[in-house]
């Protein structure tokens, strides 16, 4: 697991099948989608590659259109992992430094999100995963597949992490917009776990 912080200059950010037929049954899918966008359009603002998945977008519709104009690349597949439809090149295109370490966030979480994870794992990709931008149909199923990615030795994030580790001082150009969208966010439940964040 990596313990080093998040640089905007060496991330690669993949956004897995955030999709309008899917969406809804997501738990808490509003919020999910949310956050996957938020961290789209950011990651685009600070001038980090954005790759987007989209499953059989014939039955499922393509990338949700918020997330799709952010998008480099859009990887539309028939494999649950994405990585067996050319992710991996198309992430090595946008590579800007030898270091490159990649942002992920998805649906459904043990699915798509957990194969593709797997794979870029695999690969020897220093992996973040965006708990709040993730879902699954089941809190319960998004729980089990963000422990063993953990596991697995994916470092499990936030959207906040991301963005303060990209930005490292308040002086950054972009600190002001972001923050005001993070005070703008609904803050989750005490009770919550990883699960509902």
């Amino acid at each position: 697991m990596t313990t080093d912080l998040m640089a905007a200059h060496s991330s690669v950010v993949v956004i897995v099948d955030h999709q309008p037929k899917l969406m809804p049954a997501i738990h808490r899918g509003d919020d999910v989608l949310a956050e996957a966008i938020a961290l789209a359009e950011f990651a685009k603002l600070l001038g980090i590659p954005v790759v987007g998945t989209e499953q059989n977008p014939r039955k499922l519709g393509t990338l949700d259109c918020r997330i799709r104009r952010h998008c480099d690349a859009v990887v539309s597949k028939m494999h649950f992992d994405a990585c067996a439809d050319g992710l991996l090149s198309e992430i090595a295109d946008r590579m800007q430094s030898a270091s490159s370490e990649l942002i992920i966030c998805g649906c459904e979480t043990h699915v798509c999100l957990l194969q593709t994870a797997l794979s870029l794992l695999a690969a020897g990709y220093r992996l973040r995963v965006v708990a709040s931008a993730c879902g699954s149909r089941s809190p319960r199923d998004k729980q089990l597949a963000l422990d063993r990615l953990q596991t697995a030795g994916a470092s499990i994030v936030n959207i906040e992490m991301v963005l303060f580790e990209w930005m490292r001082t308040c002086e950054h150009p972009h600190f002001r917009h972001i923050l005001a969208w993070i005070k703008g966010r609904p803050i989750a439940r005490p009770s919550a776990g990883i699960a509902d964040v």
